[in-house]
């Protein structure tokens, strides 16, 4: 699994000319959050920013060193101008790694469900689920394999088969998938 490194400097001024000073030498503002719900302002490189940032999932463990310190963090939002395409301004959560993580993350579907291939139809019912861990223990996404589903058949949370580290906060028996029969003319 690649390592994504994002390196910061702490920062004392804030404001929004200050922030425009900084954006100005290609760099933004961030702000790291840690589980203690402490706080640090910092400046990061904006390309190197951006290219870490749209390489991620919101459940990617990256690397942060804030000067020259390193930390376990996870870019939790980010301010994007969509017309100048740009990152304005970063947020990160630094995790200790011995805490776990509660994350609502979208199911991601494989495969073709063999009831679909005999004429039915594909019903999904919900698009994500809520799961913990701890912060090595995350999926970087959810994959259900549907390709067994048949018609007239569930496929439920529980069936997603995810690690025995990662708990369901969704309960486990509701349906992801299920293939409705062919209607009749």
């Amino acid at each position: 699994m690649e390592q994504f490194v994002i390196n910061a400097k702490v920062r004392k001024e804030s404001g929004k000319s200050a922030a425009k000073k900084l954006r100005a030498t290609g760099r933004i503002p961030a702000i790291a959050y840690n589980e203690k719900g402490e706080s640090v302002m910092l400046d990061v490189d904006a390309a190197e920013f951006s290219k870490v940032w749209r390489s991620v999932t919101a459940t990617t463990l990256i690397t942060l060193k804030i000067d020259g310190q390193d930390n376990k963090a996870y870019i939790k939002d980010t301010e994007y101008d969509i017309i100048t395409d740009k990152n304005l301004h970063a947020d990160f959560h630094i995790v200790s790694g011995n805490k776990p993580i509660t994350a609502k993350m979208k199911i991601h579907y494989s495969g073709t469900p063999a009831g679909v291939l005999k004429g039915g139809f594909l019903v999904k019912h919900i698009p994500e689920i809520v799961i913990k861990a701890l912060p090595a223990d995350l999926p970087t996404t959810i994959l259900a394999d549907i390709s067994k589903v048949e018609i007239g058949t569930r496929y439920t949370v529980k069936d997603i088969g995810l690690s025995d580290k990662i708990t369901f906060i969704t309960d486990p028996s509701s349906v992801v998938v299920t293939v409705a029969p062919p209607r009749n003319k």
